[in-house]
């Protein structure tokens, strides 16, 4: 048997999932995570923009753990069964943790969290932003790991200077969860994932020094970057009883992207979790974006780099999340569905989920969240279909900007939580007035982690033996009058701009 192990280590939960060589799921294991909102950061500003989000990482790696040995136990999969485990990871969440210990020396800095918003005002100027640009093909924004590596050397006691004596280190999610499964014998990271830190050089794939002087982070905290097909260590034995290699790292969307199999130049997906990342493959050129995209690396292979377009919105699902835990007004994410086809429209109700920010194509770390166009007979109904509209308006931000750098897209694929959504997905298609395809698999993240675990195992040949797998689930084509999608598009535009800091 040769079955693969995939870790799929996510903002809002971990799981574990087994597939067989077919790509076909045997048996899942999940735990949430929970997510931590300390106060503003002192300094950071006007009040209340410098928002927060921390994840304890200590039960990040307890969780995966305890998923890795569920799922074993569930499919009666043995962990010697296994050809090896692939790693798909939440990306630019921050973890610094002593060498010697193997502690964390503070809770991860997530994603999502914006304290370094007056770090990124501090470094604004065209010089800066145009080396930053050139060399990691991102833009100077509190979202990625460089500012926040920073922020905790010069906020936890002691942290710099033990930094610069080599006592520390840095990894995104995956060098973390490598560095316990491996028991501190590997500290790695793969080329996706070093591409999401502001750190790295896309072009000569190497951590670059001048990134590390204007980010003031030591090059010694930094893990060994690899292919994201490779061998990355051993698991210790004891963990899933028997040592088994670790054989793929992926950021999550980049995952999602294999997953997909969006392999040739012009594929695009779009995954639906927490937040929303539409990535375009544009082959093995690095493609500029003119209209604030980000340029990344989709994978490396044998050295070989394929690159992308990628745009990302921070809030999809949170916002369903957020009606549910905040405003009470669901108790199943499941419920928005029937609520959305309960009205014929929400009214001109809109609903701007910038609860971090805005992200792609607008980048406004101050923006913050509303509701727009309420009247007195808006109720429950309007405000979660309002929800689910926004996920789509937003979509359609960044699928916009890329038509603008590159040739139009004329079939989407989705997948993620959403993507289940019916209603979601049709909408997303009149919106777009494009094809929205979802596949049979759903949970594309940890199938592409595993997919490479298995290239570099050798279960499969090559992309094209993986892209022959990939299946079709149900395809949505656009029914809207194309007037009635603009105008909609059009009152989303002006409710953004309602809510822009600037």
């Amino acid at each position: 048997m040769q079955a693969l192990l995939a870790i799929d280590q996510g903002t809002t939960s971990t799981r574990a999932i087994v597939f067989d060589h077919a790509g076909r799921k045997l048996g899942t294991a999940q735990r949430e995570l929970p997510q931590h909102y300390p106060q503003p950061a002192p300094g950071a500003g006007e009040a209340g923009h410098a928002v927060m989000v921390e994840h304890d990482a200590g039960r990040i790696w307890s969780d995966a753990l305890a998923c890795c040995r569920e799922v074993l136990r569930q499919t009666g999969v043995q962990a010697r069964q296994l050809a090896g485990i692939g790693i798909a990871n939440q990306r630019e969440t921050t973890v610094v943790w002593d060498r010697a210990s193997g502690e964390p020396i503070a809770p991860a800095i997530v994603w999502q969290d914006r304290r370094t918003a007056s770090t990124c005002e501090r470094l604004h100027s065209a010089p800066n932003e145009a080396l930053i640009a050139d060399r990691s093909g991102l833009l100077l924004d509190p979202y990625f790991s460089a500012t926040k590596i920073a922020w905790l050397l010069d906020h936890v006691d002691g942290a710099r200077r033990r930094a610069e004596a080599g006592e520390l280190a840095f990894g995104t999610v995956d060098s973390w969860l490598i560095w316990k499964l491996t028991g501190g014998r590997a500290h790695v990271t793969d080329a996706t994932n070093a591409c999401r830190t502001a750190l790295f050089d896309i072009h000569r794939q190497c951590w670059d020094a001048d990134l590390c002087r204007l980010f003031r982070v030591p090059t010694s905290l930094l893990p060994e970057v690899r292919d994201s097909a490779a061998e990355f260590g051993q698991a210790r034995k004891d963990w899933l009883g028997a040592a088994v290699p670790i054989r793929a790292v992926l950021g999550d969307q980049q995952a999602a992207t294999v997953g997909q199999a969006c392999f040739a130049p012009g594929m695009i997906k779009s995954t639906y979790g927490t937040g929303c990342f539409v990535v375009l493959n544009t082959g093995d050129q690095p493609m500029r974006s003119r209209h604030r995209l980000l340029t990344t690396v989709a994978w490396r292979l044998d050295g070989a780099v394929t690159y992308a377009l990628e745009g990302g919105i921070f809030v999809a699902g949170a916002a369903v999340q957020w009606l549910r835990d905040a405003l009470r007004l669901i108790h199943l994410a499941g419920e928005t569905e029937v609520l959305a086809r309960s009205i014929s429209d929400t009214g001109g109700v809109y609903l701007v989920p910038a609860f971090t920010g805005l992200g792609a194509p607008y980048w406004d770390p101050l923006a913050r969240g509303a509701i727009l166009g309420l009247t007195r007979d808006a109720g429950v109904a309007h405000v979660a279909r309002a929800a689910l509209e926004s996920v789509c308006y937003q979509t359609r931000d960044l699928i916009e900007a890329m038509a603008r750098d590159a040739p139009r897209a004329t079939e989407l694929r989705v997948d993620g939580g959403m993507a289940v959504n019916d209603w979601v997905m049709q909408y997303l298609a009149d919106v777009l007035r494009i094809t929205v395809v979802r596949p049979a698999t759903i949970e594309t993240t940890a199938l592409g982690a595993a997919y490479f675990a298995g290239l570099q195992a050798g279960v499969y040949r090559d992309l094209d033996q993986i892209g022959a797998l990939w299946q079709q689930q149900r395809r949505f084509a656009p029914v809207m009058d194309r007037a009635r999608a603009q105008a909609l598009y059009a009152g989303w535009l002006a409710a953004v701009a309602r809510v822009r800091s600037t």
